[in-house]
């Protein structure tokens, strides 16, 4: 019975963190395209691609593990704590170190498209909001 209760609760954990990455903010979306278990033990890889509509945010959050980007479409402003903003188009990348507080915005007229990978903790929701 007790491990019964305790795969139901795994189950629940990890539903809730995959509800995150799936939950939309207005004028953003993240779709996964690949999800794949790296050779270093318990981490992984995920590409996915980030879309936001004029005006869209992600709001601030953190990975557990760091993000690689690379801006298909389109202009964001990219804010880390610590650092000062920048505005990013076409071609150019970023890099967001593990547990780093950060957020992305579409301050333009025309959508954004932001192809972003991440190397992770496996098991862990790939994004954890934070309160402002």
């Amino acid at each position: 019975m007790k491990a019964v209760s305790m795969a139901i609760a795994a189950v629940v954990t990890i539903a809730i963190g995959a509800g995150y990455v799936n939950a939309q903010q207005t004028g953003f979306k993240r779709t996964v395209l690949q999800q794949q278990d790296l050779s270093v033990a318990g981490h992984e890889t995920v590409t996915a691609v980030a879309e936001f509509q004029a005006g869209g945010t992600v709001g601030r959050h953190t990975h557990p593990g760091e993000e690689v980007g690379y801006i298909l479409e389109g202009t964001i402003v990219l804010e880390q704590d610590g650092k000062p903003a920048v505005t990013l188009g076409p071609g150019k990348t970023f890099f967001i170190p593990a547990g780093t507080v950060h957020n992305a915005t579409n301050r333009g007229a025309v959508p954004v498209r932001v192809l972003a990978n991440y190397i992770v903790e496996k098991g862990k929701p790939l994004a954890t909001p934070v309160a402002k």
